[in-house]
C-alpha cells in the first residue's frame, strides 16, 4: 500500500526527475496546483509536474501579490501539496523572505518539506506581481548574493534553484540577459524571465542564454499565451501555468454562488460539479477502505 497516505515516490526521487527533465529535449509542464487535491488531478491527467504560485497563494488567504505571506505559511501550504504527489513540485519563494541569510533558510525549509525547487526573484523586498507596473529591482550584486546564500545552503543537489528576473519590463531585454548570465554563474540551475511579450522574446531569449529556461504562461498578462509545443521547439525546458487553476475554480465558483442566490437552489449547477463519485474516484476512497479493512479485519490463530 505505498503511496497511499503519501505519495510513493520521494523528495530525493522527485528532485532527481526535475533535474533530469530540465536537460531532456521536451519541455517540462507545470500547472499551478491550490491545494492538494487539485495536485493529485494534475499527476493523473498526465503532466510532468506541480508549481505553487505565490499570488494563487496569496489570494487564496483574501491577500494581494505584494510580499503580504511568510516563509512558513509558504512552506507548510507547498509541504502538503508536494507529500501527495508523485510529481516534482516547484515552488514560488518571492525575494527569499528578506537578507541572503533568510534566502538560504528558506532553501533548508523547503528541502525539509519534500519539495523539488524553487525560484527566487531579484525584486526588492516586498515585491509586486510579476505583471503588473511599477516594480523595482535590485541591483545585480545583491541578487547574486541571494542566489549564491542559497546555492550554498542547499545539501541535495539536486534541489533546483530557479533565478527569476523582472528586469526585462524595467531595463529591457538586454539587461534581463545579462542578469540571466550573472545568475548562471552564481549557481542558479535555471532561469525564468517574467513578463516577456512575444515568442520573437522568448526566442531571443534562448538564443542569448545557455542555462535551462522557464517560460511564465500568465493569463491576462503581457506575456502572450505561447502553446507548450511552441516552447519546446524555441528551445524552453519549462512552462508554469501559475494561476489557471484558481481562475478555473473562482470563475466557475462565482457564477454558481450567483445562481444560488438569485433561484434560491444548486438543482441548475449539477452538471458542472464534480460529481461525488469522481471526488472519491480522485481521493483513492477505495484503496483507504482496502487498507482500514486490512489493518482491523483479522483473525487470530489461536493454536499459536
Amino acid at each position: 500500500m505505498t503511496g497511499l497516505i503519501a505519495a510513493a515516490a520521494s523528495a530525493s526521487d522527485k528532485r532527481a526527475g526535475l533535474r533530469a527533465a530540465l536537460t531532456s529535449e521536451t519541455v517540462t509542464r507545470l500547472p499551478g496546483a491550490i491545494n492538494p487535491l487539485t495536485a493529485k488531478l494534475i499527476q493523473e491527467i498526465g503532466f510532468e509536474g506541480v508549481y505553487v504560485s505565490g499570488g494563487a497563494f496569496s489570494a487564496g488567504l483574501g491577500l494581494p501579490d505584494i510580499g503580504l505571506t511568510t516563509l512558513t505559511e509558504v512552506v507548510s501550504h507547498s509541504e502538503q501539496i508536494a507529500r501527495v504527489t508523485d510529481l516534482p513540485v516547484l515552488i514560488d519563494a518571492d525575494t527569499g523572505f528578506g537578507e541572503p541569510m533568510s534566502a538560504a533558510r528558506t532553501v533548508l525549509a523547503a528541502e525539509d518539506a519534500g519539495i523539488a525547487g524553487l525560484h527566487l526573484e531579484d525584486q526588492v523586498n516586498p515585491k509586486r506581481c510579476g505583471h503588473l507596473d511599477g516594480k523595482a529591482i535590485v541591483p545585480t550584486e545583491e541578487m547574486v548574493r541571494r542566489l549564491r546564500a542559497a546555492v550554498t545552503a542547499r545539501r541535495d543537489p539536486n534541489f533546483v534553484i530557479c533565478a527569476r528576473t523582472d528586469a526585462a519590463g524595467i531595463d529591457g531585454l538586454g539587461a534581463a540577459i545579462d542578469r540571466a548570465k550573472a545568475y548562471a554563474d552564481a549557481g542558479a540551475d535555471l532561469i525564468f524571465t517574467e513578463a516577456l511579450h512575444t515568442a520573437a522574446d522568448f526566442a531571443a531569449f534562448r538564443r542569448a542564454v545557455d542555462t535551462p529556461l522557464l517560460a511564465n504562461m500568465t493569463e491576462f498578462g503581457k506575456s502572450a499565451l505561447i502553446p507548450a509545443h511552441t516552447l519546446q521547439d524555441i528551445g524552453y525546458n519549462a512552462v508554469i501555468y501559475p494561476v489557471t487553476t484558481l481562475r478555473l475554480a473562482m470563475g466557475a465558483i462565482e457564477a454558481g454562488l450567483r445562481e444560488i442566490h438569485d433561484t434560491g437552489t444548486q438543482a441548475g449547477l449539477l452538471d458542472r460539479m464534480q460529481t461525488r463519485s469522481r471526488l472519491y474516484e480522485v481521493l483513492e476512497y477505495e484503496r483507504y477502505n482496502d487498507f482500514d479493512s486490512g489493518i482491523f479485519n483479522f483473525a487470530l490463530d489461536r493454536n499459536q
